[in-house]
């Protein structure tokens, strides 16, 4: 079969591989489509895959195709969107409900063979059959929600809060969509990139700037959320939270990344600064939201490219055009 491969640090080929083999309970997918992610630029980089080469690829839908020995939930022919999680069970944050911080964390597309290829195996575990009004093709957004879902539930946001998002990426347009189902006063975007930031204003923001500084909101905002990962706007945000309010670290900064705070103020006005890693009981959930079009598809895919262009969608996602991208085997 065809598939994407990261062979070595910035470097990603198409190339052909074996078919995978199910184990007794795991199934084969056929892909539909899988999204690119910050993730998969920090795999090219060298950085979260163990080891090279790896088939990227955690993003990702399709319809079963082959089922091991041992699976009686889903039957070739079901369509199904893959949380790509995989988690030993075994570990103390596993036992104590934390199992995206488990001691032995992996995940498909990561640490093993992912959905950038014409077929991906997967535990039957991690399939979530999707309805009939659900187009496959459009359910690789099932997974990047869920991580967004799990923001939320690290904010666990009260009603009425004031929210500032950085970043009108895919990520950071998903921060929008839920904080506007959960209640907020307001919720303003900040980018600097015009195109994105239009996208925002699409979708309905309170307000919209290249910086905070041209936002009307001096005394900061209850909820800051960094969907970017990028220093300088984590840096920012830190400043930006109102008394009492939380900053929550969303986007996926690099291993290198430093930025100060300020201890007495974080103190003094009590300020929480959280993080949200991955998805955690919340793909299922995703899965229901996503069904229920918590997400317009077509607003928030730019791209449907062919595997054959995985190199070519990884150059231009990290250019930072479009939305988000997804390849079609």
């Amino acid at each position: 079969m065809k598939a994407a491969v990261i062979e070595s640090v910035g470097k990603a080929v198409v190339a052909e591989v074996p078919d995978p083999t199910p184990g007794p309970r795991e199934v084969v997918v056929e892909v539909a489509a899988c999204g690119l992610c910050g993730t998969d630029l920090h795999i090219l980089q060298g950085e979260f895959a163990p080891k090279l080469p790896i088939v990227p690829g955690h993003e990702f839908a399709g319809e079963v195709v082959g089922v091991g020995t041992q699976v009686t939930e889903v039957a070739v022919g079901d369509r199904v969107a893959v949380d790509p999680s995989l988690y030993c069970h075994e570990c103390r944050y596993c036992r104590t409900g934390h199992n995206n911080l488990c001691e032995r964390w992996a995940a498909i597309g990561v640490t093993t063979a992912g959905g950038a290829a014409q077929y991906a195996v997967a535990p039957v575990a991690n399939c979530v059959k999707l309805p009939d009004h659900v187009r496959t093709q459009d359910a690789a957004l099932i997974e990047p929600l869920s991580c967004a879902v799990r923001g939320y539930d690290v904010l666990q946001s009260r009603l009425g809060a004031h929210v500032l998002i950085y970043g009108s990426g895919t990520m950071g347009l998903m921060m929008l969509e839920l904080a506007k189902r959960t209640g907020a006063a307001s919720v303003d975007v900040v980018d600097l990139n015009p195109a994105r930031l239009a996208t925002a204003q699409q979708l309905g923001v309170s307000a919209s700037a290249a910086t905070p500084d041209e936002l009307d909101r001096p005394q900061g905002w209850d909820l800051v959320i960094d969907a970017t990962g990028n220093a300088a706007a984590i840096q920012d945000g830190l400043g930006r939270v109102a008394k009492a309010g939380t900053f929550l670290q969303f986007g996926v900064a690099d291993y290198a990344t430093r930025v100060e705070i300020d201890p007495y103020r974080i103190y003094n006005q009590e300020i929480t600064i959280t993080g949200s890693m991955a998805v955690l009981h919340s793909y299922e959930r995703a899965a229901e939201l996503f069904a229920n079009g918590v997400l317009d598809p077509e607003v928030f895919i730019s791209d449907r490219l062919p595997l054959e262009r995985y190199p070519q969608a990884l150059e231009q996602f990290a250019s930072g055009v479009g939305r988000k991208i997804v390849v079609v085997p």
